[in-house]
């Protein structure tokens, strides 16, 4: 059994806006340890991380969590950017993708009322989370 997580670093999402990816970069990872000890080695050279997100999963490895996610968002491939020295997982994640979510999730749950909808961290893992599981 492993540890699905969605894990963000403000140090990455601001080199990321500066590139033009927008700031909205997560790490999606499987692991059997518990991902807190992960977050505070670092990855992509930086020390910042926190873990948004986790959940126990069955039968789920990295690569495919992360394959099945590569087809809705955008993955970071590392080999391409230096900064992010190998780290596999990265995604950046459309936040029109990540709103239409919510939307339609609080719509089928009855909550479709019409206030304002500002997106958190905690939104965005769910997402990443959902289509991993998928």
């Amino acid at each position: 059994m492993g540890i699905l997580y969605v894990a963000r670093s403000a140090k990455l999402s601001r080199w990321a806006s500066d590139v033009g990816f927008g700031k909205h970069l997560y790490k999606l990872g499987v692991s059997d340890k518990d991902p807190k000890a992960l977050a505070a080695a670092g990855w992509a050279g930086e020390t910042d991380w926190t873990i948004v997100k986790k959940e126990s999963v069955e039968d789920l490895g990295e690569e495919e969590a992360i394959a099945r996610v590569g087809r809705k968002e955008r993955l970071i491939e590392p080999r391409l950017y230096p900064k992010l020295k190998g780290a596999n997982g990265v995604f950046r994640v459309s936040a029109a993708h990540v709103e239409n979510y919510v939307l339609v999730a609080r719509a089928l749950a009855g909550e479709s009322d019409r206030t304002e909808l500002k997106l958190k961290p905690a939104d965005f893992a769910l997402y990443l989370m959902r289509h991993a599981k998928r």
